[in-house]
């Protein structure tokens, strides 16, 4: 796994600070490693005081799961680009 982002240990330390135990804060940002998804799961713990730990183990795959469909949206929209790119102008082959 890549390294955390300041973002993530940011959302570590929130998570300790709100009693959480730190097998489950280290779990949690060695998913939401990146700034996009740190953000989003800060932004759902500013919601509550407190969630069950399970609520935040839910949470942190349901932006696993919202990330991972960004990047296949990605993919399939850069592929469909590169299509629409040979209807256009054919194939340039020499």
């Amino acid at each position: 796994m890549k390294e955390r982002t300041a973002l993530s240990k940011q959302l570590y330390q929130i998570m300790l600070d709100r009693g959480y135990p730190e097998n489950l804060c280290d779990l949690v940002t060695k998913n939401l490693n990146t700034d996009f998804t740190a953000a989003r799961m800060i932004g759902y713990l500013s919601h509550y005081s407190h969630l069950p730990d399970v609520e935040v183990v839910d949470e942190m795959l349901a932006i696993l799961s919202d990330r991972n469909a960004i990047m296949k949206k990605k993919e399939s929209e850069k592929a469909q680009a590169a299509v629409n790119e040979i209807y256009q102008f054919g194939l340039d082959i020499e």
